[in-house]
């Protein structure tokens, strides 16, 4: 061991790191407020909960505190009694306005001078404090070992986690008061919905045909139902939207009541079986109106399954409210963002795959995790992310990014398993990176079990029947998993796997037709560019193929075709990885 300086001592004790969550936010709202209690609690701790407990502060992180402890027992004393005292100081305190802390506590080796202290457990203990969430304490399995469960603690395994700028993963637990109480705190604020919420309000009747009465109703209807089609919305049913039809009610009213964002109205005139509509979008939380267009068609279109009145209304709808969410979550500091437009910023960035925004996405999502710490779908996200990290070339080392893309798929799986998002995305994983297709079957199969209009179940199921040679089935499940998601602001993605499938099966025409489709949509796409010159060379394309590989060079330049056939192997693609890798060959791609 090197020997330290002579001002410098070597010690291990408990450390334990405290801050508050989303305190950039709570600041920009009521600065005075949140330091006022901020003070309040750190005096609480030096005055009253440190010296009780033999704890003192190491140094102060603006919303947060650095303590140590002599032993494990009082620093869980310490902080179930400074989680005590928050929850105290919130009574009467307005929702946005409460303070909120998370804590991470481990048993640490540092190194102290005069100044301060240091050492990479410092860190890690910081670290800690990020699995958190609002209201609770997560140790260290070194801090947990010397803690007696049903004595001292109530604990929960979070497993091994992945911190980051960690290399190694970290045991870690959830702790609380021993007794029978969870040790999940419940945080109304923190477990809300993360989707926008849409109220659709019916059209109202510019002229009295009587038998036209019920034509507004209709029309919310057939638009509710079309946004219902998507998860990245929540909408309100009609049963309540409509207590405000003939109202003349403020935006703040309905989104008082309703809970809505955004809030979707207009009026139709009738003359016979035509219809002239109006409709507006107006978001309700600015008061403004970010769509409005005029539609005409007929009254018999709006009883039919698949109304084109209202397919064009719910589209145009979805997407305004997309490029509204997007660009807030652009240009909006992340500290401050709201978690709906984090979300669908988050999803539509990683799929728009250039690089500035794919890792923007996961910054997204690392925010997301943050808040809302036990919501599967966040998890399911990250683990998709971090697969298409790897299919765009983009992962230092893709052994331990699928590593890690499992680990995530396997903990929304524990949060949530019948969620037929996340055994979709485990499948994906399985089926993508570790080449296990039986297993990745399984969970598309249970994923359908749980909701048979979960379009990406059928999309990846789609692609694996692909994969192992069942064409019929392939195209089958393809073109269900595009039926099912009209709105998806990926469609891209989903065109790019129907065109693989298209191509695996044969139907070369139909494979460039959908690659072409999907890159007009993301260019960048890789994968999709690798579809296209295939489908190109083996339908005979040679000279249109040599130049798509002129784009994918320029998207991957190092790419060639034994790192094709090394993401092909398996017994299962020999000999169509071999035709497919001669095909590149003739469109140009270094061996």
């Amino acid at each position: 061991m090197i020997e330290l300086p002579a001002n410098m001592t070597r010690s291990t004790k408990v450390l334990l790191v405290m801050d508050v969550v989303e305190s950039v936010r709570i600041m920009e709202q009521d600065q005075d407020g949140f330091v006022r209690r901020w003070q309040q609690l750190v005096e609480e701790a030096e005055q009253n909960v440190l010296p009780l407990h033999g704890g003192r502060i190491v140094k102060s992180l603006g919303d947060g505190l650095m303590l140590e402890f002599a032993n494990a027992q009082s620093c869980v004393k310490a902080a179930f009694a400074l989680h005590q005292f928050a929850r105290q100081a919130n009574a009467g305190v307005p929702p946005d306005h409460q303070m909120h802390l998370r804590m991470g506590g481990h048993l640490a080796s540092f190194v102290t001078d005069q100044h301060d202290i240091y050492g990479t457990d410092v860190n890690l203990t910081s670290r800690v404090s990020t699995l958190a969430g609002p209201g609770e304490i997560v140790v260290t399995a070194e801090l947990r070992d010397h803690l007696i469960v049903d004595v001292d603690v109530d604990i929960e395994d979070l497993g091994e986690c992945h911190l980051k700028h960690v290399q190694n993963t970290v045991r870690a637990y959830r702790a609380g008061p021993a007794g029978h109480a969870s040790v999940v705190i419940p945080i109304r604020e923190y477990t809300a919905p993360i989707q926008p919420t849409v109220a659709v309000i019916p059209f109202e009747a510019h002229n009295s045909e009587l038998s036209q009465f019920s034509v507004g109703a209709l029309l919310a209807d057939s638009v509710i139902g079309q946004l219902c089609r998507t998860a990245d919305l929540r909408v309100i049913s009609r049963l309540s939207s409509s207590v405000f039809c003939g109202r003349n009610a403020s935006l703040s009213d309905i989104e008082t009541h309703l809970g809505a964002t955004f809030v979707l109205s207009g009026s139709y005139v009738a003359q016979g079986n035509k219809l002239l509509i109006s409709a507006e979008l107006a978001d309700a939380r600015a008061a403004q109106v970010i769509w409005a267009d005029r539609i005409n068609g007929d009254v018999s279109d709006l009883l039919r399954v698949e109304s084109e009145i209202s397919h064009s209304i719910a589209a145009a709808v979805y997407s305004a409210i997309l490029k509204t969410e997007v660009k807030k979550a652009l240009t909006k500091p992340l500290p401050t963002l709201e978690s709906h437009s984090a979300m669908l910023g988050a999803v539509t960035l990683m799929h728009r795959t250039t690089r500035d925004d794919f890792f923007k996405a996961h910054k997204l999502l690392e925010l997301l995790i943050e808040r809302h710490q036990r919501h599967p779908v966040l998890w399911a996200w990250m683990s998709k992310w971090h697969v298409l990290q790897v299919e765009q070339g983009w992962s230092a080392n893709p052994e331990d990014t699928a590593k890690l893309a499992l680990s995530q798929s396997s903990r929304a799986l524990d949060m949530d398993s019948t969620s037929s998002m996340a055994l979709s995305i485990d499948g994906f994983v399985r089926c993508n990176l570790l080449k296990d297709f039986d297993g990745a079957l399984q969970k598309y199969r249970a994923a359908i079990d749980a909701n048979p209009s979960e379009s990406l179940a059928w999309l990846f199921m789609g692609m694996l029947y692909g994969f192992t040679g069942k064409d019929h089935l392939a195209l089958e499940a393809i073109e269900k998993a595009i039926a099912l998601s009209p709105l998806d602001p990926a469609k891209y993605f989903y065109q790019s796997l129907a065109a693989s499938v298209n191509l695996s099966a044969g139907n070369y025409l139909r494979a460039i037709e959908l690659a072409q489709t999907s890159l007009r949509s993301n260019t960048t796409h890789v994968s999709t560019h690798r579809a296209l010159i295939i489908a190109q060379a083996m339908s005979g394309q040679i000279e249109q193929a040599k130049t798509q590989t002129t784009k994918l060079l320029a998207l991957d330049p190092g790419f060639t075709i034994s790192k094709f056939l090394a993401r092909k192997s398996g017994a299962q693609f020999d000999e169509k990885a071999k035709t497919f890798a001669e095909a590149l060959r003739m469109a140009g791609v270094p061996t």
